[in-house]
Formats: structure tokens, sequence, C-alpha cells
């Protein structure tokens, strides 16, 4: 049921140009990208600036257009093949001359400026499309989108199909999409930038970009992965930092509550990543080598609680209780399946989510730890799972589908007053009160996804609210989902989590 670093200089590409139709030159540094181009040879060059520190792309450049049969602009790109994704949070700088000037995402086979290509745009005056041209040296046409003047700009290629899909910070996507484009295999992605003046140059940002390699359609979950990403989230400003990377499945990072490390687990052994040194070291669990991503931290940071599977006949998750720093497990739940979700602040009982008996759905428990004495404390149709205490001890959150979708609910530790907090179409999981009670953070899936599953590699949000209810709001666009933030992931000032996204590596 449950389940590299990378370092750069800041660096301001400058490069010569071809008095030809395309000028590129091949550069090092400049982030996730290899190749600035001039393409269509504008009379005006451009120029990128990548910095390491807040991951923030700058790019200048100039350009007639991007339209007809021939295209001019400035281009950051990478080249790659097969399906991809890729994201960017995008913004002009400065009013402007044109107000069909142009910023986004494109995929193209060349640096012609004839070239065949599918492009997310983003026009001076809001205007929102899906540009395309089939053929080489054949028309632009596009398709346009009902958003405007969005913050955040994705594009995905599913063979012939590409899809754009855009929204204003805080907002989920609107989606548009063409069918049967036959680019490349092999095509150049990345970002660009045209001013539609022939002498005018101008500017624009962009930041949190993801370029993304997903999941094989055919894949099978729980035998076959791909890389993650541990990133940090500033929930306020939405800026987001990888600070490691692995080819492996990394998932659910405890943010330790002296804020100096996270915790996640990675084929069924639990680490901690050290966040200002890098360092990785594995955490001693004794006997219990086949962890699952519901691990927990006390809210002292003393107490590691594990689900594993080790020892139970039927492969099922039980829940133990260890040392934080590392030793042999005691068992908790003599019952299964187990899967641990939350101390309560004083550190004296878990919240759980069990099946016991013939049971017909997954129902929330809690236990002593000195007794062992467990108390089912939901009974509704459907999956109750993602138990957690509020800091204060006064409620427990949870998520549950005795609606027909899965929704945030919460309620008292005894199991009294349950009310529902979430009612949109979006199927909710894991909720995580911030250490100051304020706000919740949680994953959403679409609706297309059965309300009781939350799948592996899959395009959800992270989004918060107010701890006592309200409108959501997207904090983070992800492809992840099955382990990005199963269990608390809040750093301990309550601006930040930490997650999991996912893409081949």
């Amino acid at each position: 049921m449950k389940r590299v670093n990378l370092i750069f200089s800041i660096i301001t590409l400058s490069f010569f140009y071809l008095t030809m139709n395309t000028s590129c030159t091949k550069q090092t540094n400049n982030g996730i990208f290899d190749n600035v181009t001039n393409v269509g040879n504008p009379a005006l060059k451009g120029e990128a600036t990548f910095n390491a520190e807040n991951g923030e792309y700058i790019l200048k450049g100039a350009g007639e257009n991007i339209w007809g049969d021939t295209d001019k602009f400035f281009f950051l790109s990478k080249k790659i093949g097969g399906d991809f994704i890729l994201r960017s949070r995008v913004a002009f700088v400065g009013e402007g001359v044109n107000a069909h000037r142009k910023i986004g995402i494109m995929a193209r086979n060349s640096f012609d400026g004839n070239s065949a290509h599918a492009t997310a745009v983003v026009h001076g005056d809001g205007l929102t499309s899906l540009q395309f041209r089939k053929n080489e040296a054949g028309i632009t046409q596009e398709k346009k989108s009902e958003d405007n003047a969005p913050d955040v700009v994705q594009i995905e290629r599913k063979g012939n199909l590409f899809i754009m899909s855009t929204a204003k910070n805080g907002l989920p996507f609107t989606t548009v999409a063409v069918d049967s484009i036959p680019l490349n295999d092999s095509l150049n992605i990345g970002l660009f930038i045209c001013s539609h003046e022939t002498d005018v140059t101008e500017k624009a940002t962009f930041n949190n970009v993801r370029l993304i390699k997903p999941a094989d359609d055919d894949f099978v979950p729980y035998q076959d992965y791909i890389g993650s990403h541990i990133e940090i989230l500033d929930v306020e400003s939405g800026d987001r930092k990888i600070v490691h990377s692995s080819p492996l499945s990394l998932q659910a990072p405890n943010w330790s509550p002296d804020g100096k490390s996270l915790m996640y687990n990675s084929e069924g052994k639990i680490f901690d990543f050290n966040i200002a040194f890098s360092e990785i070291k594995e955490i001693n669990t004794g006997f219990a080598q086949n962890n699952n991503n519901d691990h927990v931290l006390s809210f002292d940071g003393k107490m590691l609680g594990i689900s594993d599977h080790t020892q139970h006949d039927d492969n099922q998750s039980l829940v133990y209780i260890l040392p934080a720093t590392g030793g042999k497990p005691g068992l908790i739940t003599s019952e299964a399946p187990s899967y641990l979700h939350g101390f309560s602040p004083d550190g004296k009982k878990i919240v759980y989510t069990a099946g016991r008996g013939d049971f017909e759905h997954l129902d929330i428990y809690k236990a002593d730890l000195d007794t062992k004495e467990e108390t089912r404390i939901t009974d509704a149709p459907g999956l109750d799972d993602g138990s957690e205490y509020s800091p204060d001890g006064k409620y427990i959150y949870f998520n549950s589908s005795r609606t027909g979708t899965m929704q945030i609910w919460r309620m008292k530790p005894d199991g009294s007053q349950q009310e529902q907090l979430t009612f949109d179409e979006y199927n909710d999981w894991f909720p995580h009160v911030s250490p100051d009670g304020k706000k919740l953070v949680f994953v959403s899936y679409s609706k297309e996804i059965d309300a009781e599953d939350h799948p592996f590699y899959k395009h959800v949000y992270i989004r918060t609210m107010p701890a006592d209810g309200g409108k959501p709001e997207v904090c983070a666009y992800v492809y992840g989902g099955q382990g990005s933030m199963n269990v608390f992931n809040w750093s301990p000032d309550s601006r930040k989590i930490a997650f999991v996204s996912n893409s081949k590596l």
C-alpha cells in the first residue's frame, strides 16, 4: 500500500555568431542546458545567465518573430530523445516595447529558422498558446489557451502528442494539446525569448526549471523505479531547490526537529541526509531491512517509528519504535497490516492506518507505546489514512475516501468531531500540519486517479491551506506522487517543506 548533488557556478554566457541563418555555440555551466543559440540569426544577439544559488535563468534576446514559415529568436536548449516534461516559472522583466514579445518553452527539430517545432508561448499582452510548425518551412499554427499571462508554463511530449499546461501561481493547470505533430525523436528543448522587434532586446526570468524524463507507460509499480530528487520548497515564495538526486527511488523525507537533516527511505533502508554538508549515512534499523515510506520522527526527535515488512509471515507491515540515532526496533503492533503515520506531541502514543480481522477497509488506530494497547478511532466506509497529530495535540488530521473522493479531514484524538476540510474534485492525501499549527500541506491527485490509490509517477499538486480550513492553493507542480511526502516534512520554522520529485536520471 505504501510506499547528485548539482553544483553550478554563476556564469554569464556570451558567444560569437556566424554570418549565416543560425548561430550556435556549445557552452557549459548553463544549468541543465547545453546550447545557446540565436535562431534565424537576429541582428541583436542574446545572452543567458544562470544563478546556481536560486536556480534562476535570465535570458536577454531579440528577434523579429516566431511565426509564419521562419523564426528569429534567442534559445537556451538541450538535446534530448523520447518523451519528456519541461516546466518553468516565467516572467518578463520590464514593460517591454511590443505587446507580441514572447517567452516560454520550445521543442525544436533543429536550430534552422524554418525548423518544425512545438512551443508553449506567453505573449507580452498575456495571450497564451501552443504554437507549432509540423514540417520544415511550413506555416506556424496555434491552439490558444483560456489562460492569460500565466506564471508557470509546462510542455510535455508523448510521442507525437504535445501538451501545454499553464497556471497562475497558486492555481491548477489549464491544459491544451495538439496531436500528430511529427517531430524528430531527438529534439532541442529549452527556454526562449523573442522581442518581436529587429532592434529591441527584451529580458525574462525562468526559475523552478525542471526537466523530467517520465516513467514508461508500462512500468510495474513497486518493481520498476525511476530516479529521485529531494527538493526543498519555500512555501510562501514557491521557490524550490534540489538538494540531492539519485537514480534510485528515494521516498518520504522527514525534516529533523533541529532543522539539520532529512530522513528518507530507499530500497528498504532508512538514511539521514545532512543538508549543509550533503552527507548521507544509513540509520541502523537492525533486522528491519524492508522499511516502507511510513517512517516518522517523534516531535522531540528522539524516537524513530518505522513500518517494516521483514518479520511478518505474509510480508505485511508492522510498526516498530527505535532510537532516532539507530538501534534495535521494538515491536508495537502485533497485527498486520499496520502503517505508521504520527506520534502524539508528548511521545506517548502513535497513530497509524490498519486493517484488523476480515476488514473491508483500512481505518485509523492509535496505540499507547507503553502498554501497546490499540484503539480504533475511525470506522467509516472507504479508506482512512495519513493520520497525524497537530503540534498542540488537539486534533488528528487524516485523509478519507468516505465521500467518494479522497479528502482531508480532522478529528479529536478520541475520534470524535470528525470534520471535512477539503471539498473539491481532487483526491487529497497525507495532510501535514506546520509546527506553528497554522498551515496544512498535502498531495493532490487528479480526479482521474482512483480515490483510494496514490500511485507513483503522476502529475500531482502540492497544496496548502489554513489548518482550520479554507481554499487550497497550489504551492508546487510536481511529477511524483507515491513517496513524495507521505510523512511529516515541515522545517522547524514552518517556512519550508521537503519532498521528492521523480525523473529518469
